[in-house]
């Protein structure tokens, strides 16, 4: 005799539904589970005979076999336990096994018959909808996580005997619908870091501005005090607001991870990491013998800072070149290889030296050039070409620190910024690119094609060594940016003179010093 549940897992951040097959024969009762389960699963088979049992139910006699396709995907966690015991109590037709295949159960069981919380809900909830359910059981504990997902109708019980009496048509007092909720924009918290706090650093503020219009990764160099950590933290408050898929796939993320508050809501505000540069390269780019999410995925969609950008070894700062290119991270485990998303804007802020006054007008700098050599060594030049902006920072003059003039607040900026990214909306529509970083080497010479004067003048950075391939495109997009902020359609020659200026080399900035406008 056969009976079919269903029930969901995940693979990374994707969830995928799983057909949870039970089958009875004759013979010396036996229970066995098989479809590559994990411990975890292995062990559901004592949790779903104790919960049966407690429950009041008959556990189905002879030999039992239950499978969990697809059968090439290895599953982990006790999530499945609600489906198995749904499709054991089928076998008896303690259960319609035809209503029993539209809904897809999640949970874990306790001896008593209780259903537990499972950790990386929204996922699976998101796969068995895109599967084309619309009916999910999942513990009460569990709710308010199920609601964040629109149309389907979300069956919260507190026990098994409750998910029977769903399936079979009484579950009236359990059923719930997800209202639709929009996310809030960035800056509606009255208490949410300003630009309006910042004194001085306008040429800062002008490149921080570029980088949020466009997606840019940017490095901030000056010494101890300027402002950069500061004005690194006040990115946030100038990105645009996220779009409903964005803030759903932030959200499965943190659901995944774990990082969910006391009550599971919809990400309304773009990320920002800050890790310190004592953190390991796993936890930065993610893994573990079940990989979870790094930082650099925690940080998709919003801002990834890193201060003392140096002092972070170097690996966890190579493990940031693939990503940066790509917009993912793959972790290939014993368990399985496993593909995050991780599209962030990187902000490293350092200082020019280890004393931190190299360069300075105030302050003599006490390292040599060997010392600076070997401090310099951390960060490679393919890295360094994956940055887009370079912005060199001196100490806010006193003028400005006690000026009683106002600054810029970031409302104002974010207008600039939001405007520019309509404008790279509109260019980019009906294709899968959100912003100006992101457009494909493929298609740059149409999306962000260069005039003659503006193709000139990279021609001439090109032949002083300042420009490698990789960075005529990098130019080329910040021009892009430069023009979108400007409100011009085409790219000029002024557009591709400052993006040369902001190149994160010195010999970027000398050629374009050296380049008329």
């Amino acid at each position: 005799m056969l009976a079919l549940a269903l029930s969901a897992a995940m693979l990374g951040i994707d969830g995928y539904v799983v057909r949870v097959e039970a089958d009875s024969a004759a013979g010396t009762p036996s229970c066995s589970i098989i479809g590559l389960p994990d411990r975890a699963i292995a062990e559901a088979r004592e949790r779903v005979r104790a919960a049966i049992v407690n429950s009041g139910f008959l556990y189905p006699p002879g030999r039992l076999l239950i499978n969990l396709s697809p059968a090439d995907v290895r599953k982990e966690g006790p999530a499945f336990d609600l489906a198995i015991a749904l499709a054991l109590l089928a076998l008896d037709e303690r259960v319609d096994r035809l209503a029993l295949g539209e809904f897809v159960a999640l949970g874990e069981l306790a001896l008593d018959g209780g259903l537990r919380a499972v950790a990386g809900l929204l996922p699976m909830i998101v796969g068995a909808r895109n599967a084309g359910f619309r009916k999910l059981l999942v513990p009460a504990a569990n709710l308010d996580e199920a609601l964040l997902i629109e149309d389907l109708e979300i069956y919260a019980v507190p026990a098994l005997a409750d998910a029977v009496a769903v399936v079979l048509g009484h579950g009236a007092k359990w059923r719930r619908r997800a209202a639709r909720a929009a996310p809030a924009p960035p800056g509606a918290d009255p208490c949410a870091a300003d630009f309006s706090e910042v004194r001085g650093q306008h040429a800062a503020k002008r490149a921080l501005e570029i980088a949020a219009a466009g997606g840019h990764n940017a490095l901030l160099v000056g010494p101890p005090g300027c402002g950069k950590t500061m004005l690194a933290q006040r990115l946030p408050s100038i990105l645009p607001a996220m779009t409903r898929d964005e803030a759903l796939e932030v959200t499965k993320i943190y659901s995944v991870a774990g990082l969910f508050a006391t009550k599971p809501s919809i990400a309304t505000r773009r990320p920002f990491r800050a890790p310190h540069h004592s953190i390991s390269h796993v936890a930065l780019a993610g893994g573990g013998a079940v990989p979870k999410p790094g930082e650099i995925s925690l940080a998709h969609a919003g801002v990834l800072f890193l201060d003392e950008f140096f002092e972070f070894s170097r690996g966890a700062i190579e493990a940031m070149r693939q990503p940066l290119e790509d917009g993912t991270i793959t972790i290939a485990r014993a368990a399985g290889t496993f593909t995050y998303p991780a599209r962030y804007i990187l902000v490293a802020a350092m200082n020019p030296c280890p004393c931190g006054y190299r360069g300075s007008r105030t302050r003599d700098c006490r390292c040599d050039d060997a010392t600076v050599a070997r401090y310099a060594a951390k960060l490679s030049g393919p890295l360094l070409d994956r940055i887009d902006l370079q912005i060199d920072l001196e100490r806010v003059d006193f003028d400005d620190l006690v000026s009683a003039q106002p600054a810029e607040p970031s409302a104002a900026i974010r207008a600039r910024v939001e405007a520019a990214r309509r404008l790279q909306h509109e260019r980019y529509a009906g294709t899968r690119i959100a912003c100006n970083a992101h457009v494909p080497a493929g298609r740059l010479r149409v999306l962000c094609a260069l005039d003659g004067d503006s193709t000139e003048l990279l021609k001439r950075a090109f032949a002083r060594g300042a420009v490698s391939a990789r960075g005529f495109d990098r130019i080329t997009r910040v021009a892009r940016t430069i023009a979108d902020l400007a409100g011009n359609p085409a790219i000029g020659r002024a557009h591709v003179a400052e993006a040369l200026r902001l190149r994160p080399t010195a010999a970027g900035a000398e050629t374009a010093a050296a380049l008329p406008v």
